[in-house]
């Protein structure tokens, strides 16, 4: 079972969607006199709380341009966990949209932490009410999870805790960063190997009608045949014809084929034999 390489890059788009989420919040100031005189975009980058408090220690001037500013925040992946309480059965399988059989997908639970770093405490307010009226507890997004079958899931993204933290350097006269800490919990789903080819694909459907309801005499005496009908040459022999009915798509431009065929031979169809008995 293992070895069979596959990649869906599930838990990279998770990573990606949480992160887009903050990627467009703004802080703006103004004068006595309630004037915006600026308004900035919050940078946001991926990785963890202590290297952005490194270069914050190792700065001696805040606003410099050429070295980290604040606000600004950051954000990292803390752990993955298996949800049981979204479990199904391993061999439960469904239909993707282009007729694959797929096994259902293993719930797992993504962690994530965001902080927030600013100079001004009224910086802080304003990201951290930017974001909570979203989370109550929860904020939806959707994700194509697995480009080649079309699997769009909505994916939750809940709020677990909010922690505060004022970190000083010197006296308490001089304030360094004012860090806010959300962590957050995305229900996500990880898929196995996806089959690259329509196994167990119906392309023809039989009905049999009898004269009588007795289940050891009645023979058939009615046949009704269904099968697809092709719109368009598949094998590219120059005609459309029954040769290529086996390359039809469940998503593509199709008809059907009726057929309707009576008996007096006293037979019955056979589903092991596959064939009239």
């Amino acid at each position: 079972m293992l070895g069979s390489y596959f990649y869906h890059q599930i838990l990279r788009k998770t990573i990606i969607a949480f992160g887009t989420i903050f990627n467009d919040i703004e802080v703006c100031h103004t004068d006595s006199s309630g004037n915006v005189t600026s308004k900035n975009r919050v940078a946001l980058s991926y990785g963890p709380a202590q290297k952005f408090l490194a270069r914050i220690e190792q700065q001696k001037n805040l606003a410099k341009p050429v070295q980290i500013t604040l606000p600004r925040m950051s954000f990292e992946q803390t752990g993955i966990s298996y949800d049981a309480t979204r479990k199904s059965s391993v061999t439960q399988t469904f239909k993707a949209s282009d007729g694959k059989k797929v096994f259902m997908p293993v719930p797992y639970n993504v962690d994530f932490e965001l902080n927030i770093f600013t100079k001004l405490n009224d910086d802080a307010l304003q990201i951290v009410e930017q974001i909570l009226p979203y989370f109550q507890p929860s904020f939806t997004v959707t994700l194509d999870l697995v480009e080649s079958i079309g699997e769009k899931r909505d994916i939750p993204i809940i709020l677990n805790n909010i922690s505060f933290q004022d970190d000083y350097e010197g006296d308490f006269s001089t304030r360094r960063a004012l860090i806010y800490t959300l962590n957050f919990t995305a229900k996500t789903y990880l898929f196995g190997p996806i089959a690259s080819s329509v196994e167990g694909l119906i392309r023809k459907v039989n009905v049999d009608m009898y004269g009588n309801t007795s289940i050891k005499t009645a023979t058939r005496e009615v046949r009704y045949t269904v099968q697809p009908e092709p719109k368009k040459d598949y094998n590219n022999d120059g005609v459309i014809t029954v040769e290529d009915r086996p390359f039809i798509q469940p998503g593509d431009d199709f008809g059907f084929s009726e057929e309707t065929t009576f008996f007096q031979d006293g037979r019955n169809f056979s589903p092991t034999q596959q064939s009239d008995i």
